[in-house]
Parts: structure tokens; C-alpha cells; sequence
């Protein structure tokens, strides 16, 4: 008989199976949209470490996900497998075997026969260069079984107070009777449905957090974009890289002077978000806690790497009707 903790709102809790989990931002959504992770695995020891200091309750193994030869029975697999190679910011070649990971998924996808699954990845994967790497995934996916979909969704949409668009894949495995829909934005920036702001996130935090954010020189790659934005706006897309964090808002603003160039328009001194402040934007508990055991470039980097939470609530709401 289920418990208490297990029968909320009406209805069972469905298990997750979490890959490349990270730091957890996935989880957090999921167990908020009352969802139980069973399983998570990641091969960053400190991702671990941060995951584990908020949601404890979670069997996680940082490991290699090749050396994982069994997963337990789930509901939901979901997976959020490495971008470097279709990222913007990152090299952005179609070769390299960090693209290939999805097969690993695929294969976890095989063995559990999850009632859905969902990946979440950069929205550059559709560029011309990697989309036979998207339909690859897709072919696979429906071969395993499953009706797939996908859809490039902005977290700013979803109560997230930043841009960030991103690749999601839905699939519901085809002997189930479901038309998957994917969420209606909550925010849409109107003035009935305004955005979430940089001033909602950090209300309450200290403007100059000392030894929480990198004080390391602007590069010039670094001064190549306008990475500034406003109080009242969302932020740019908070990243991994500790270097091209965006500009917090006491920041000086920027104004082009050429062709891929940018300097500051008026005097004072720049600094990056805090690690703290990027985990607000990217839509974490206020509470989120920081183990000690990490360096600051790792905290951002997971962080950085993390799926807001309030956009996958989001995703695992809509798919109450499988359950």
C-alpha cells in the first residue's frame, strides 16, 4: 500500500531515472511537479557533492555511465547529456565523441522502458551542421519504441528569470494512449505575464559577495559581445564558464566601438554574477546550499551546466496525464 509520502495530489508518485544529471536542476523541478528520483549519475565529483547537499534523498553514482550495466524500473527517464559539442560558446565540431553520447541514453532507454522520457540539450543542435545528429537521436528513439517530439523552449517563459533557449525531446512510449503537448508559457514579457527580472532574483543578496564571484580581467573574447543586462530585464544565458559570466548590473554599460568589439560606455567597476546569483537566475532555491568541497570555477560550471528548475516543474506537469 502506498504511503502518504508516496500519494500526493491524487495520485502515485512516478519514479525517475536521472543521466547526466549534473548538479541537479532537472531533480529539483521533478521532485517539485512531485516526481521521486530513484537513480541519478554523473561523472563531476563536485556536481555530485552539490546534488547531494540539497536533495539527499537520491541514490547517485559518479561514475562513467558506460561502466552502468543495470538501471532501476522507472517511470520517466530523463537525461541531460553534455553540449559542448553543439554549444555556441563551445567548439562546435560535429565529430567529436562528447556528441555521441545520446547513444548511452538510448541504451538506458531500452533497458528500463520508461512510460516517457525527456532530454534536454542546447538549442544548436539544430544548426545545419549537427541536425543529423538530432535526427539520429530521433530515428533511435522511435525505433526504441517511442512517439518523439521536440520543441525549442525559453526559460525566461517559464517564471525563469533569464534567456535561455534550449533543445527538449518528449517521447511517450508508443503502446500508451497520449498526445503529449508541450507547456504553454507562464511569462511572455507582456504586461499581464511580464517576465521574471535579474532585480526579482537577487533581492536580498549583497551587492559585492566576496570570494563568490571571479574577479579575474575581462579577455577579449570576453568583450567581443554585450554581455550586460538590466535590473528590470532577465539575464543573458547564464553559462559554465566562470570567464563569460554575464555582468551584474552595477556593471558599467558596454557600447559597440566595432565589428565583434565592446567597451565600457561609463566609468566604475565591472564584475561578473556571483555563483550564488547565477543559481538564483537560473531558478534554484534561495536556500541551495555550496559545499565547501569545490572551487569556485567548478561551482560555476555546475551551475552554469544545470536545467532551470522551474522550466523542467514545468515539463513534468505536463505530462501528469501519463501517470
Amino acid at each position: 500500500m502506498a504511503s502518504k509520502h508516496d500519494v500526493v495530489r491524487g495520485r502515485k508518485r512516478p519514479k525517475v531515472v536521472s543521466l547526466f544529471t549534473g548538479c541537479g536542476g532537472s531533480d529539483a523541478g521533478l521532485i517539485d511537479a512531485n516526481y521521486e528520483i530513484v537513480f541519478a549519475n554523473d561523472l563531476s565529483p563536485y556536481a555530485k557533492d552539490l546534488y547531494l547537499a540539497n536533495l539527499p534523498n537520491t541514490e547517485y553514482r559518479c561514475e562513467d555511465i558506460a561502466t552502468i550495466k543495470s538501471f532501476p524500473v522507472a517511470d520517466l527517464l530523463v537525461g541531460c547529456y553534455p553540449c559542448q559539442g553543439f554549444s555556441q560558446g563551445g567548439a562546435r565540431i560535429s565529430g567529436r565523441k562528447v556528441n555521441y553520447l545520446y547513444r548511452q541514453f538510448d541504451r538506458a532507454l531500452r533497458q528500463i522502458k520508461p512510460r516517457a522520457f525527456v532530454v534536454e540539450n542546447v538549442s544548436g543542435m539544430q544548426r545545419s551542421d549537427f541536425i543529423h545528429l538530432l535526427n539520429n537521436q530521433i530515428i533511435r528513439f522511435r525505433m526504441a519504441g517511442y512517439s518523439v517530439d521536440y520543441r525549442i523552449l525559453n526559460a525566461a517563459n517559464y517564471g525563469v528569470p533569464q534567456q535561455r533557449r534550449r533543445i527538449f525531446i518528449v517521447g511517450i512510449r508508443s503502446d500508451l494512449e497520449f498526445q503529449y503537448s508541450f507547456p504553454a508559457p507562464t511569462h511572455t514579457g507582456e504586461s499581464s505575464a511580464k517576465f521574471a527580472t535579474v532585480k526579482d532574483a537577487l533581492q536580498g543578496l549583497p551587492t559585492w559577495p566576496s570570494g563568490e564571484f571571479l574577479e579575474q580581467k575581462f579577455h577579449w573574447y570576453y568583450m567581443s559581445r554585450n554581455r550586460r543586462c538590466e535590473w528590470a530585464e532577465p539575464s543573458k544565458t547564464i553559462v559554465s564558464n566562470a570567464r563569460h559570466m554575464p555582468l551584474h548590473p552595477i556593471s558599467p554599460r558596454l557600447h559597440k566601438i566595432g565589428p565583434d568589439k565592446w567597451d565600457w560606455a561609463t566609468d566604475g567597476e565591472p564584475r561578473r554574477f556571483s555563483y550564488r546569483e547565477a543559481a538564483r537566475l537560473q531558478g534554484f532555491r534561495h536556500d541551495w546550499k555550496f559545499p565547501d568541497t569545490g572551487a569556485i570555477r567548478e561551482k560555476y560550471k555546475a551551475i552554469g551546466n544545470a536545467v532551470p528548475p522551474p522550466l523542467f516543474m514545468h515539463i513534468g506537469e505536463s505530462l501528469n496525464g501519463l501517470w
